[in-house]
C-alpha cells in the first residue's frame, strides 16, 4: 500500500552562519589570495575610495612560499577563517529573535566579522615572530577597519540562510 501522504521535504538552504563562513572562506580565499594582491597594489589608485577598498580586500593576505614559515606568514588568514565562523555560530542575534528578522542576521553575520579582523591581527601579531602588546593593538586596529569595510559582504551572505 503506498503512502499518499507523504511529508513536505524542507528546501536544503544553508544556516545563515554556514552561508556567512562561506562567504568568508570566498574573502580570505580570493582577496588575500596573491595574484589578487598583485593585481590590486599594481592596478588600483590608492588616492580613490574603490583603489583603497580593492586594496583592503587583500589585507588577510596568505602565500604558498614563506622566508619565516608558512605557518607564520598564513596564520592571519588561518585565524581569521577560524574565529569568523566560531563568532558566526556563537552570536546568538538571529536564534533568540521571536520574528526572524532579516536585519537581525545581516547585522550579525557584518558584526562577527569586523570583531574577527580584529581579534585575528590582534592575536597573529602576539603569536607572530617578534610580536610586542603595542603592534597587536595597532594592528588590531587594521583588523577592525578590514573586517567593518568587508563585512558587509559576510552580512549579505548570512541573509541567503535560515537562523
Amino acid at each position: 500500500m503506498a503512502l499518499t501522504n507523504r511529508p513536505r521535504t524542507v528546501p536544503r538552504y544553508g544556516t545563515a552562519a554556514g552561508t556567512g563562513t562561506l562567504a568568508a572562506f570566498l574573502l580570505v580565499a580570493v582577496g588575500g589570495s596573491p595574484m589578487y594582491g598583485d593585481w590590486a597594489q599594481g592596478h588600483t589608485d590608492p588616492t580613490g575610495a574603490g583603489g583603497w577598498f580593492l586594496r583592503l580586500l587583500s589585507w588577510p593576505a596568505w602565500r604558498w612560499h614563506a622566508d619565516e614559515g608558512l605557518l607564520t606568514t598564513n596564520l592571519r588568514a588561518i585565524l581569521l577563517l577560524v574565529v569568523a565562523a566560531a563568532l558566526l555560530y556563537l552570536l546568538p542575534g538571529p536564534q533568540v529573535d521571536r520574528v526572524a528578522a532579516s536585519g537581525s542576521q545581516f547585522l550579525s553575520g557584518w558584526g562577527a566579522y569586523a570583531l574577527a579582523g580584529g581579534i585575528t591581527a590582534l592575536l597573529a601579531t602576539l603569536l607572530g615572530p617578534h610580536g610586542t602588546l603595542f603592534a597587536a593593538f595597532q594592528a588590531a586596529s587594521g583588523g577592525v577597519t578590514y573586517g567593518f569595510f568587508a563585512g558587509w559582504i559576510v552580512g549579505l551572505a548570512s541573509l541567503g540562510g535560515r537562523a
